[in-house]
């Protein structure tokens, strides 16, 4: 009899994994109690880089004499359009998984999930009726949503999570959006490209605060911030939220986080804006859902451990994607990867999870791409690397489409020139990082980096330029 697996959750972790189960053999039963695609493509991922399209080619019009262009009147922004846009591009994705999945014949449960006991699971849908069935292993993919603050919790009108963005109906007048990090970064650049008065909060020392984004990604974002006339503040929390005539009277001090902290710094200044933006990290979607019919604990915050198979401390229960918290990488890409592993352990594999390669893609004005090892963390583990870096003004393509900011850098092992990391801000930095997150993943050198012809004009000439500096054959700077 063909293993019965049940998978909660149809996001970019949950789909993969009912899909990779069914190629293998199994009778697959995947339950979601929202649309097929869940956070990436309906709240995250896509609608946020739809909006970011608009943004980008709103500027770009702004920017059409420049170009050699004239305009008759001026560019503005539409947004009912732009958001029937983005429900066409999310209908077309949702019925592509749909097709996908009807293609592997996974059994598609609409309802919420509850694992009733071991082997046992029920979906209730809307209309209250109850499905059960049995399975013989099971994955758990129920991703995680924004996490609301006590002290100023979502209202949907003045304040808002990184879902309500997405169904904004007008561009606000100004925002104060509460977290500097991946997430609040992109909504900056975007909502000011739509003219939006934008200001940042971060509680550490720089925007993108990540281990994982090289500190000169950070300078050279906030300088292009800046330029954008985006007001930030870094080591500074937002104490409190309170009505203000139509709008919000914000509180921001001091955070203890931060460290020798200039007088003028420490005193607490108030901001009045019309809307806030708060994006400070998010909560697993564990809660309710049946785990301690299984004996299965999750840590203190609701995340739940796993072993590098993906095993959670119940023999045949597995666990993928954002319900693993933010000790592993809580990022689309990766879920599908971890989907595909699990959905092989689950079948009679046995595949470890490595973390070392893992792109990371943000989408900024202008881009931050990085995989591997920081020059920081570099030299925290003990290894003798030095940081190349150059700048994307160098190269030909970037002077053709007028996109100058930014730069790349390698961090590589002195001595046999390996690379441990690639960090690029700048246009198109996301889909130039293929190259380095393959050097990192196959320990190549920055020779052989260096020693592959790339085409001109291209902005992949970028990484030619960084690695020839990096073994000694610099040619533009």
């Amino acid at each position: 009899m063909a293993t019965r697996l049940t998978v909660l959750g149809a996001g970019p972790g949950g789909y993969v994994a009912a899909v990779r189960a069914a190629q293998l053999g199994a009778t697959v039963t995947l339950v979601e109690k929202e649309q097929v695609g869940g956070t990436c493509l309906n709240w995250g991922c896509i609608p946020s880089k739809i909006m970011k399209t608009t943004a980008e080619m709103l500027e770009r019009f702004h920017q059409a004499g420049q170009f050699g262009i004239r305009l008759d009147g001026s560019a503005e922004l539409d947004m009912q359009q732009l958001m029937t846009r983005k429900q066409q591009v999310l209908s077309t994705q949702i019925k592509g998984i749909e097709g996908l999945l009807a293609h592997h014949k996974v059994k598609l449960v609409r309802g919420s999930a509850h694992i009733d006991g071991p082997g046992k699971a029920s979906a209730t849908g809307e209309d209250g009726q109850v499905q059960r069935w049995e399975w013989d292993r099971l994955i758990i993919a129920t991703g995680s949503q924004p996490f609301s603050v006590p002290a100023f919790p979502f209202d949907g009108r003045l304040i808002l999570s990184s879902n309500h963005i997405l169904e904004i109906e007008q561009v606000p007048e100004s925002m104060v959006i509460v977290g500097g990090g991946v997430i609040g970064c992109e909504f900056a650049c975007i909502l000011s490209a739509m003219g939006t008065a934008v200001i940042v909060v971060e509680a550490l020392d720089r925007l993108l605060p990540l281990p994982s984004v090289d500190a000169g990604c950070s300078k050279v974002l906030e300088r292009e911030m800046k330029k954008r006339k985006i007001k930030f503040y870094v080591n500074r929390v937002v104490e409190s939220i309170e009505g203000h005539g139509d709008g919000l009277a914000v509180t921001i001090g001091p955070s203890p986080f931060a460290s020798d902290l200039k007088e003028k710094d420490r005193v607490p200044v108030t901001e009045t804006v019309a809307q806030a933006l708060v994006c400070i990290g998010r909560s697993p979607n564990t809660k309710d859902i049946g785990l301690s019919t299984l004996g299965l604990a999750t840590d203190a915050k609701g995340w739940i451990p796993v072993d590098d198979r993906l095993q959670t401390g119940v023999p045949g229960v597995y666990a993928i994607g954002d319900v693993l918290g933010p000790e592993r990488v809580m990022l689309a890409h990766v879920a599908s990867t971890e989907a595909m592993l699990a959905a092989e352990n689950a079948m009679g594999r046995d595949r470890a999870m490595d973390y070392t390669a893992v792109p990371g893609a943000i989408f900024t004005m202008p881009e931050v791409a990085c995989v591997g090892l920081t020059e920081a963390q570099a030299k925290a583990q003990g290894i003798d690397a030095r940081a190349d870096t150059a700048l994307f003004r160098t190269i030909g393509k970037a002077q053709v489409i007028g996109e100058l900011a930014g730069q790349a850098t390698i961090i590589s092992e002195s001595g046999s020139g390996k690379v441990l990391g690639v960090h690029i801000i700048g246009p198109h930095a996301t889909d130039l990082l293929g190259e380095g997150t393959l050097a990192v993943s196959n320990n190549l050198s920055v020779a052989d980096i260096a020693d592959t012809i790339h085409a001109h004009p291209t902005l992949a000439e970028i990484m030619l330029e960084v690695a020839l500096k990096a073994t000694g054959k610099a040619l533009h700077g």
